[in-house]
């Protein structure tokens, strides 16, 4: 077969698999735990679409109007507040910065998984220095930062924006649990660079002090390209979930259970029954067969 007859079935096929609306399955769950007093970790799961506003028209009927064009992508975003007090104002403005940016960007999406898609990541790594600025714009000298892990899913690739340690994974249930992300801290850098042996991670103080994040001294976001073919999951989390929650663990109920909600509940609860000790927050994604 010709490689321009090869592309055109590629691109065909991709469109007739590509996941109706009514066939995804999206669900968030974000808890306190058991430690702290108020969460400072904030979530979104939405879908991005263009859209009409009527503001007059002698048509009869208006409602019926197709005013919402088809779907350009699903958006899963995790800010996680750094430090006591402001830290859930920082994630709630990242978040909220983040959503505007990229809602405003229409037609980057068009480049995606194209010649361009230079376009769509400036794009999102604009979206992510934009929060960056204002946390920075709003403390004012004060303490506040947050994480930030934004998955934008534009099928079939889900394009992830990293800074800080919140995560991302995809589990594919021919290729297991994938962590998308990295850890954007003081230990990981570290283990990188030779100088802390991978296995004592983990219990490493500096496993939580982050190199990166928005409102912080620098904010280094990174952006990657994952396919996320029919059949596959994609999980945001903050750490709230890792300290108490391995990703072996995390494989286990994500291929278990039947739905998005379901496997939020589930991982919640495990870290909550072994002390549940920061904020939790839970996003997975999914499309349906019908």
């Amino acid at each position: 077969m010709a490689l321009s007859n090869l592309l055109t079935f590629s691109l065909s096929r991709a469109a007739v698999d590509r996941p109706r609306d009514d066939e995804l399955d999206l669900y968030g769950v974000t808890h306190t735990g058991k430690v702290r007093k108020e969460n400072q970790d904030h979530f979104l799961v939405c879908t991005i679409h263009p859209q009409a506003v009527v503001h007059g028209t002698s048509l009869p009927d208006a409602e019926r109007l197709p005013l919402r064009g088809a779907r350009l992508a699903t958006m899963l975003l995790v800010a996680d507040g750094v430090g006591s007090g402001a830290g859930g104002e920082a994630s709630e403005l990242a978040a909220r910065t983040i959503t505007g940016y990229v809602t405003s960007t229409l037609r980057c999406y068009h480049t995606a998984g194209s010649s361009s898609e230079d376009q769509f990541y400036k794009a999102l790594t604009d979206a992510a220095l934009e929060a960056h600025s204002a946390v920075l714009a709003q403390a004012q000298g004060d303490k506040m930062a947050t994480t930030l892990t934004l998955g934008v899913a534009v099928w079939p690739w889900m394009y992830t924006v990293q800074v800080g340690d919140s995560r991302c994974y995809v589990w594919n249930p021919k290729k297991g649990l994938q962590q998308v992300t990295r850890d954007q801290t003081v230990a990981q850098d570290l283990v990188d660079r030779g100088a802390l042996p991978r296995d004592s991670l983990p219990k490493s103080p500096l496993s939580h002090v982050l190199a990166s994040a928005i409102g912080g001294s620098e904010a280094k976001p990174v952006v990657s390209r994952t396919e996320i073919p029919r059949g596959c999951v994609v999980l945001l989390c903050s750490d709230g979930l890792t300290k108490h929650v391995s990703d072996k663990e995390i494989e286990q109920q994500i291929s278990r259970v039947e739905s998005s909600e379901q496997a939020c509940h589930a991982l919640l609860d495990l870290a909550l029954d072994r002390g549940g000790s920061d904020n939790i927050t839970v996003l997975v994604a999914q499309a349906r067969r019908s």
